[in-house]
């Protein structure tokens, strides 16, 4: 199986079940509230939505590789665990390079809305029917 297969079959199951020996020991990941290096960490951070965030879903639009760089459009969503459960929605996109062993040693997150944008969601998500 590609990468660019098993990285749809990862978006499609997300946070469940990732395959983390696609990307290198030392992956560099950086999206709008993390930076760090690290497998385990990143590991660190997938568990960490997994355990606080309720119904979590990624959407994935697109998917393409040039070269060594993959880049990925999609769209993640949750319900947070306040008591109103306010559903939050960040669509965005992610560039991903690979190595010559074909293992991802750095991927970058990029949102299309600010992280303001993503705090007000919980407070003004709140629609009337």
């Amino acid at each position: 199986m590609d990468i660019i297969q098993i990285l749809q079959q990862d978006y499609q199951r997300f946070p469940e079940n990732q395959t983390y020996s696609i990307y290198a020991q030392d992956v560099y990941f950086q999206d709008p509230l993390n930076k760090f290096r690290g497998v385990e960490r990143y590991k660190q951070m997938i568990k960490f939505i997994k355990t606080v965030f309720l119904n979590t879903k990624m959407d994935l639009h697109d998917i393409n590789r040039v070269g060594d760089i993959i880049k990925t459009e999609w769209t993640l969503s949750w319900n947070t665990p306040l008591p109103w459960k306010p559903r939050i929605s960040i669509s965005g996109w992610s560039e991903l390079r690979l190595n010559t062993q074909g293992l991802i040693v750095s991927h970058i997150d990029y949102w299309h809305c600010s992280r303001l944008d993503v705090l007000k969601q919980h407070f003004f998500s709140l629609k009337s029917p």
